[in-house]
């Protein structure tokens, strides 16, 4: 029998287990000296093994990670005013990152992820793990799935599940806020989105839930598809079916599928002559746009991005200090919260 169970695991048994100085154990768990990265990982395992990695990491005393390595694709990188949502979550994200005292490196590649590149660019880097933004191409999950390394989807759907993610409840979002707008009379609801990534297809699956939860028809729920997320897509998918309809077509509400849909819908409305929200409401989701900023004030789902940086290192960490790569892969989602303001602040008639 192992006496170590007799009695409780401390650091020596670590330093022994692995091989090294206590010292060493302690720069490794504490993140206080540069270590290599093989000691590391055999102080960690070694840890992790005894049962006492766990323990520490129970109370926040252990920094199991020191570099990641992030790749975003190029066309998702904030370079506008408009693309806020980028913007919000990739500062969220190395901010906790510089509170963590982990060093991000970022991927510099061809403007489409390429898999053998990143994993180059993370071993370079000597990356513990990598952070993989929005990019969910079946492929490319595969092979960096294959590679051995720790790697968290963010902000994105796996649906084979061969790595860990990270993402807002977007159907489960999107059912809330059409649920909320059929609880004030709404019937006939017009969903704008565009035919984006397969997170924003979840948002449709939500808007299509709560019509079928309540056994209304599905018809009621109309679906309008925006060239892209710009607000001037917005505007010109509105532009056309107010020309083609002849007005709204009896549609009281449009549940926009991104706040930079909603900004442009507002503005396209009410050049309309349509008053908001007497002739129609308008709601927006992610939370991220200066929704109290516009006229009326916008109500919107928002998304929570600083907690989803917080709960990708989590998961990173978790993956690399607990659970171990042979571990059966997790999707995180977290809830987001509908925020009620002016433009959907009606209830009709029933």
């Amino acid at each position: 029998m192992d006496r170590r169970t007799d009695r409780k695991i401390g650091i020596k048994d670590v330093s022994r287990e692995a091989g090294v100085a206590l010292s060493t154990v302690s720069h490794v768990l504490n993140g206080t000296a540069p270590i290599s990265t093989e000691v590391r990982n055999r102080v960690l395992e070694a840890a992790r093994r005894l049962g006492y990695l766990a323990k520490r990491q129970q109370k926040g005393a252990i920094a199991s990670l020191s570099t990641v390595y992030l790749a975003v694709p190029p066309g998702n990188l904030p370079h506008n005013d408009i693309n806020l949502v980028s913007w919000t979550l990739l500062t969220a994200l190395s901010r906790e990152c510089e509170r963590r005292g982990t060093k991000v490196v970022a991927h510099a590649g061809a403007p489409e992820l390429n898999a053998a590149e990143i994993l180059a660019g993370a071993q370079a880097a000597n990356a513990e793990g990598i952070i993989l933004v929005y990019d969910d191409n079946p492929k490319l999950l595969r092979a960096l799935a294959a590679s051995g390394l720790a790697v968290i989807l963010l902000n994105g759907e796996d649906p084979t599940m061969s790595v860990d993610t990270v993402a807002p409840a977007n159907r489960f979002a999107a059912r809330l806020a059409t649920q909320w707008l059929l609880s004030r009379g709404h019937r006939r609801i017009l969903h704008l989105t565009w035919r984006g990534r397969s997170t924003i297809m979840r948002r449709l699956d939500g808007f299509r839930d709560a019509y079928a939860e309540q056994n209304l028809p599905a018809d009621l729920g109309r679906v309008l598809f925006a060239e892209g997320y710009e607000p001037d897509h917005a505007r010109t998918a509105l532009k056309r079916f107010i020309h083609q309809h002849g007005g709204l077509d009896g549609h009281t509400a449009v549940f926009c599928a991104a706040d930079n849909l909603a900004i442009g819908a507002l503005a396209e409305l009410q050049e309309h002559g349509f008053q908001i929200p007497a002739d129609i409401a308008v709601v927006g989701f992610d939370g991220v746009a200066p929704g109290d900023l516009t006229v009326p004030s916008l109500t919107t789902v928002r998304v929570p991005l600083d907690a989803l940086a917080v709960s990708t290192l989590q998961a990173l960490e978790q993956r690399l200090s607990l659970t171990g790569l042979d571990h059966p892969t997790c999707r995180i989602e977290l809830g987001c919260r509908l925020i009620e303001r002016d433009s959907a602040n009606f209830t009709l008639r029933t």
